[in-house]
């Protein structure tokens, strides 16, 4: 087995050429122009660098550094209209334009920039043991941070009475209203449940909390599989559940299976996005589509699904239930919530008022009768 050579990232400092390895959880390729600058740069200088292609290694102080970011932020153009094509648009001016501030990491995941934190542990859980000098976006450094802050203190669900760590990367149950419609949602089975794309296995848990013999969750992201993984054990929960590492389905069959998929049908810009936005909804008719197969007679379907996508006007509700059709599905019940998060009521976000309107449902459905005639084929 081969293994491709790191990438580098070349910039000139004090007269000497230099080297450093590029590291990038999103996949991103290093830049091609790079130059070192200080606290004595302007925020319109970077904001020219940053727009022409050329990124900057900062070799500063590292508080500056991040009021340097936010600077650069107040600088790109904001979205002209409120729609969601235009604010994605935006949002990925500004994700290229912050991706321009870079930092030396040593080669123990340290930065010896003044007043830099230490960065040791979250760049291990990411970045894995470290090895020789690296370059890093800082933005994303920052992320980094802020991932394992979330992991250290964990997430409080009620639900639970306990708190669920995420790791970098899988998508935090900070939105508690899915999660509470799981946990209140009539059970048709205590047997047995599949839960499809786990993530950091929060509604594993509340099922197998709800009195569920036996959970099997699934996510095709590694880094997902660990999380949950760790969060059930941690739990008391490893006995009773099982984490798989497969794209969607699991073997056999359940009288209970639950997605909860990305809402939006869009393409993720980074690994990050990647549990809010699913190209063509390939996850969500993907569950539909093979959700019949692994069913047991009788058995129900739970799709945790917000309507977001309908506000922005990527999909229609029609589109939604022609599909639920098309698998061989009914629809026996749905009950909703309206989401409780900051950003519900911000009036200066673009899309306010498509957030204001928003409700995730959890709806209900079986095989219907003339469906579960026909015999089997397909994937499994």
């Amino acid at each position: 087995m081969t293994t491709s050579a790191p990438q580098l990232v070349s910039w000139t400092e004090a007269g000497r050429h230099r080297t450093a390895r590029w590291r990038s959880a999103s996949g991103s390729t290093p830049p091609a122009a790079v130059v070192a600058v200080d606290d004595g740069i302007t925020a319109d200088k970077a904001y020219r660098l940053a727009t022409k292609g050329v990124a900057m290694l900062w070799r500063g102080d590292f508080p500056n550094a991040r009021q340097l970011l936010r600077a650069l932020a107040r600088r790109v153009p904001a979205s002209t209209t409120a729609t969601f094509h235009s604010h994605r648009q935006a949002q990925a001016r500004r994700a290229r334009v912050l991706a321009m501030v870079l930092v030396l990491l040593d080669s123990d995941h340290m930065s010896d920039l003044r007043r830099a934190p230490d960065t040791r542990q979250a760049c291990t859980e990411v970045y894995g043991p470290a090895d020789a000098p690296s370059v890093v976006s800082l933005r994303e450094l920052l992320g980094v941070i802020g991932a394992h802050e979330w992991r250290r203190t964990g997430i409080l669900v009620p639900e639970l009475d306990a708190r669920i760590r995420p790791h970098y990367g899988v998508f935090s149950p900070v939105r508690g209203e899915y999660v509470r419609l799981v946990a209140e949602a009539p059970l048709p089975s205590r047997a047995l449940a599949f839960d499809i794309g786990t993530g950091t296995g929060v509604l594993a848990a509340v099922l197998a909390r709800r009195g569920v013999e036996r959970v099997v969750a699934t996510d095709q992201d590694p880094r997902a599989v660990t999380c949950a993984r760790e969060n059930l054990a941690a739990l008391g929960l490893g006995d009773r559940t099982e984490v798989q590492q497969v794209d969607l389905f699991p073997r056999g069959r359940a009288p209970l299976v639950v997605c909860n998929p990305p809402w939006i049908p869009a393409r993720p810009t980074s690994p990050l996005e990647r549990a809010v936005y699913d190209p063509g909804s390939r996850m969500l008719h993907g569950f539909l589509d093979r959700l019949g197969r692994h069913l047991t007679p009788g058995g129900e379907g739970w799709l945790v699904l917000s309507d977001l996508a309908e506000h922005f006007g990527l999909r229609t509700r029609d589109e939604l239930m022609a599909a639920v059709g098309r698998a061989g599905l009914e629809v026996v019940g749905r009950s909703e919530v309206r989401p409780g998060h900051g950003r519900a009521t911000d009036s200066n976000d673009p899309l306010h008022a498509a957030r204001r309107a928003e409700v995730t449902s959890l709806w209900r459905v079986r095989v219907t009768p003339s469906t579960q005639r026909r015999p089997i084929t397909g994937r499994p």
